[in-house]
């Protein structure tokens, strides 16, 4: 159009900072409302400072109690009583080093990860990890939603259908998540009062359950699964691919941004990774602990139980509950197959019609919290990866639609039994996707162009390339492993096994990527991988001027 012109978002590397620099801040939703950082007069530890960098890491922290995390507790409780607790403890320290990672990428550089994928991938392996990504988000969005759907479904005592509750869903989401309008602050209020009904309703369960303190104490401490079967294996690998979702790493990077940091000064730089470390370790903590009462309170209840033991237990005089556990609990001795809905009205039966409501509206709080967070990771992503530059509202209704659709036609189309059961595929699509949030991430803060100063130093590469390698090899066991519990005809694995050919190529290329990222310059100017794999320069995106 004439009278307009594009023009490269201005980059500069002052000769005092060794890090990557833009003078022009994109466009995000905290970008004219950030939360300014107190001065104080003594040096040292501060609490103020602390409280001003207090909300981003609890706002990560969701997706460690999103309804597919709950239901993986309930299921591990079930399934390996307190012998998994300590993979949960594993998983959750892993979850907190991978969080530092993203946390210091978007501190340091002033964009998060998805931005950074623009401005170091070629176009194409850009467009597929975006893709890649969305898969995540939809996956986990199908969680969280279809979570919070039974949540309504339990309370409404069946009158709301899970499509229904889908709906409603949506839109307190929509709802909801404009209250940064408002200030962020006060959304980030919201979440933590969100957080605290989670901690007060599990909590609650905990305490009337009353699990024996010693077994949990040693389900914790002592790393070891005795007479553990292939089922109990599959499901502490199951733990630790609910526990580390891609987007999450996304979106943590990005919300580290909603505060006034100079980065200009590098002191300043150090001053925020310090109180942003505290601030993920106490919401992860936080986290922990609300996951370890879910374990506990089904560890307790579940294990070993058939559906027989459950109908017995349960009060007849107690007919709302009653009619419920008949629905759900076959008259045989199987053994109980545990997801949020069963639990809820095991719960009803054990401990009364109370405990089933209060589980509920935890339930509900997991999942309007993670669906909320999960907008903001694929808003993030389709900002960062395609440089989209539209409207806000224009923004969430796609990213949204893009989630929702699948998971309300899901909804609409299938039984109770069906979605309840779909936990351990979704999990599984999450974790195939984890290597595209790993690698890059890894890659970029080893980056001495992008980082400086503050670069992984070769302990940390060492490290972190090992947990990467050993989080995927875990991932793809746990894949494997659900896949080979359905029954698929030879046709299907065929084309799983091309789609694995595929996959395992591009995460190859990533790799590359990510070891060319560590400063080895011989393979850098390579014609071929200056022409396929990397920018010589950063690839900043153009905008209308």
């Amino acid at each position: 159009m004439e009278g307009v012109k594009e023009e490269t978002i201005p980059s500069e590397k002052k000769p005092d900072l060794s890090y990557y620099y833009e003078t022009l801040e994109l466009d995000t939703y905290f970008t004219q409302n950030k939360i300014k950082i107190p001065q104080v007069e003594k040096s040292g530890f501060s609490f103020r400072k602390l409280w001003a960098f207090t909300g981003p890491g609890f706002l990560m922290s969701i997706a460690y109690l999103d309804p597919g995390n709950i239901e993986s507790d309930l299921q591990s409780g079930s399934f390996g009583r307190y012998r998994l607790l300590w993979v949960l403890m594993a998983a959750t320290i892993l979850g907190y080093l991978l969080q530092s990672l993203a946390s210091k990428l978007g501190v340091v550089t002033g964009l998060h990860l998805a931005e950074m994928c623009y401005r170091q991938y070629r176009k194409f392996p850009r467009l597929v990890l975006w893709i890649m990504v969305e898969i995540a988000v939809i996956g986990s969005d199908m969680q969280e939603v279809i979570g919070t759907s039974i949540a309504i479904y339990l309370l409404s005592n069946n009158v709301i259908p899970l499509w229904a509750g889908c709906l409603i869903t949506i839109a307190d989401t929509f709802t909801f998540l404009f209250l940064d309008k408002y200030g962020l602050r006060k959304l980030e209020l919201f979440f933590g009062v969100l957080i605290s009904i989670m901690g007060i309703t599990f909590g609650y369960e905990y305490v009337v359950s009353k699990p024996p303190q010693d077994e949990v104490v040693k389900g914790l401490f002592i790393p070891w699964c005795q007479n553990c079967d292939s089922k109990v294996l599959l499901q502490a690998v199951g733990v630790i691919g609910a526990v580390l979702m891609p987007h999450n790493l996304y979106l943590h990077s990005a919300l580290v941004k909603s505060r006034e940091v100079d980065r200009k000064q590098p002191e300043k730089i150090k001053e925020a990774r310090m109180y942003y470390l505290v601030e993920n370790g106490i919401a992860l903590v936080c986290s922990f602990i609300i996951n370890i009462f879910v374990v506990s309170v089904f560890a307790f209840g579940l294990f070993e139980k058939t559906n027989n033991d459950i109908l017995n237990e349960c009060p007849k005089s107690e007919s709302l509950v009653y009619d419920r556990a008949v629905e759900v609990f076959d008259k045989n001795d199987k053994l109980v197959d545990a997801d949020i809905y069963r639990g809820g009205v095991y719960l009803g039966c054990a401990y009364g019609p109370a405990a089933m409501y209060i589980w509920a509206i935890g339930i509900l709080a997991a999942g309007q919290s993670s669906t909320m967070t999960g907008t903001y990771s694929g808003q993030f992503a389709m900002e960062g990866f395609l440089d989209l530059q539209w409207a806000r509202w224009k923004r969430v209704l796609f990213t949204r639609s893009i989630a929702m659709v699948p998971t309300f036609f899901t909804a609409f189309f299938s039984s109770l039994n069906d979605l309840t059961t779909m936990n351990d595929f979704l999990n599984a699509v999450m974790s195939l996707q984890l290597p595209f949030a790993i690698i890059p991430m890894v890659a970029f803060t080893s980056n001495p162009k992008i980082m400086g100063e503050f670069v992984n130093n070769m302990f940390m590469k060492v490290v972190f390339v090992i947990l990467s390698v050993v989080i995927i090899a875990i991932n793809i066991f746990f894949v494997t492993g659900t896949l080979a519990d359905l029954d698929i005809n030879s046709n299907v694995f065929i084309a799983i096994g091309i789609a694995a050919a595929i996959y395992f190529i591009f995460v190859l290329y990533l790799a590359l990527h990510c070891y060319i990222s560590f400063g080895n310059k011989r393979i850098e100017n390579h014609p071929w991988i200056q022409k396929y794999v990397i920018y010589p320069e950063m690839n900043t995106p153009k905008r209308k001027i």
